[in-house]
């Protein structure tokens, strides 16, 4: 039968797209490291994600996934080829008076015992059985992708939550700090009104704020514990696993965004590399469905005995050969092997344009990370100015103080300035890491695919003069 013309024009990703603007420069230029969390360095936080690794059961069921695909892997390589068995067998019969054997056989009882060596062996002429142990192949690599694509997540998951507590922490022992300045103003305050110096709307003022504050530390409180819990959720801890976790303030590592994206960040998302293998895959089944249409030629053969008694079974003339040969050759199927290649076609199709989107949404993915941690970083730097604003005033009323120049109150309040301060340093330092942790993974974390390992997809039409890209 005559194979189908393939009409599609299903193509690789065109890689010229998949850059970043020329705006995104951070000032290092790299890839993350592959454990990328231990520049932190902070061994509380090394031994949370050690332990994710080890114990959560996300992972076992992706560990699980990969075995079975490899499993499969192993079913198809044995489906074909040369196959050796034995056959045996013993049976009673009794032959009919009135058949095909007169007496003295027929209506007698005659025991028949046989024993075959067979073999047979597939020649996989069009490759069609290649072409099943390479899509098995496809799906193994993507499920083993998928398997480093969770581990990826579940680390950059754990980081993510350990510095949103440290923060929450030092938030709230920044707010349990702007409580007591309060309690001394308002206490300065219920003084001055009993003196007749201040009024009981200044009081009452100081009081409301003072409530606000410590209402926002019981928030801070209630988060904290909420994202404890996460944590012990996402590392598998049990429920004492984090009673001795230190309260530390998070150091920002360095910025690291490489300068240019390209066939580098496949090979370092594995989520990608999933769905590449996922096409490799199909791939496979379209050549197999392909296959289909041509003969198939298979050569069988036995070599046993044969005998209607035991005692004559292993006797020489019991002896038993057997030689031939199948060709299996389609002429008429009624559409049915036109429409299983055509569906293969379609979802290899399919499965390479959500590959193609998949690039592009990542290269998207790391620039949006890169855009907000670039300006994150130039808030930052506008707040410097405020909080050495904020510091200046607070010596210069310590200063007056000093001299008697100015009262306590004037200082209570040049500390609240500062403390504040501090606090949206905190928020942005939390943007920071956060945000930061959120590009890494955007980047494919500290995975790298083999280069061996690489899929071979169909080029874009517009980079197939790069020897470097797919």
């Amino acid at each position: 039968m005559h194979v189908p013309g393939d009409a599609s024009r299903a193509h690789g990703p065109d890689f010229a797209r998949a850059q970043l603007p020329p705006a995104l420069a951070l000032p290092a230029h790299d890839w993350p490291a592959e454990q990328w969390w231990r520049e932190y360095h902070d061994p509380q936080l090394d031994a949370l994600v050690a332990t994710a690794l080890r114990d959560n059961p996300t992972l076992a069921v992706a560990q699980a996934r990969m075995a079975g695909a490899g499993a499969q892997v192993a079913a198809e390589r044995a489906a074909g080829g040369a196959e050796l068995g034995v056959a045996s067998g013993f049976n009673r019969q009794r032959y009919s008076s009135n058949g095909f054997f007169p007496p003295p056989i027929g209506g007698a009882f005659y025991n028949d015992a046989s024993v075959q060596l067979r073999a047979a062996y597939d020649f996989d002429w069009w490759g069609r059985h290649r072409s099943l142990i390479a899509a098995a192949l496809g799906e193994a690599d993507a499920r083993r992708a998928e398997a480093a694509q969770a581990q990826q997540v579940l680390a950059a998951s754990v980081v993510q939550s350990y510095l949103r507590l440290q923060l929450l922490w030092a938030r709230q022992d920044n707010t349990r700090a702007l409580v007591a300045l309060q309690r001394d103003l308002a206490a300065g305050r219920r003084a001055r009104m009993a003196q007749g110096l201040a009024t009981s709307d200044d009081l009452r003022s100081a009081e409301l704020e003072l409530a606000q504050l410590e209402e926002q530390a019981q928030r801070f409180d209630t988060e904290a514990g909420r994202e404890r819990e996460n944590l012990r959720a996402l590392s598998g801890g049990d429920p004492a696993a984090l009673g001795a976790l230190a309260r530390v303030r998070p150091a920002l590592p360095p910025d690291a965004l490489p300068r240019t994206l390209g066939l580098e960040l496949l090979a370092r998302r594995p989520d990608l590399q999933a769905a590449r293998w996922r096409v490799e895959a199909q791939l496979g089944r379209v050549a197999a469905a392909e296959a289909a249409f041509r003969p198939d030629i298979n050569l069988a053969g036995a070599l046993g005995l044969d005998a209607i008694s035991l005692g004559k079974l292993l006797r020489y003339p019991s002896r038993t050969l057997l030689l031939g040969a199948t060709l299996d050759l389609p002429l008429f199927d009624g559409g049915r092997l036109d429409a299983q290649l055509g569906v293969a076609r379609s979802e290899r199709d399919t499965l390479l344009a959500e590959y193609n989107g998949a690039v592009l949404d990542a290269v998207a993915e790391v620039a949006r990370e890169a855009a907000t941690l670039q300006g994150i970083a130039h808030e930052a730097a506008a707040h410097g100015a405020a909080a050495r604003a904020g510091d200046a005033l607070a010596a210069s009323a310590e200063a007056r103080l000093a001299r008697g120049l100015a009262n306590r109150a004037t200082v209570l309040q040049a500390r609240k300035e500062v403390l504040r301060q501090r606090d949206v340093e905190l928020q942005l330092l939390d943007a920071q890491l956060q945000t930061r942790v959120a590009l890494v993974k955007a980047l494919g974390g500290g995975y790298r695919a083999a280069p061996e390992r690489t899929a071979a997809l169909p080029p874009s039409p517009t980079t197939h003069s790069n020897p470097n890209q797919p």
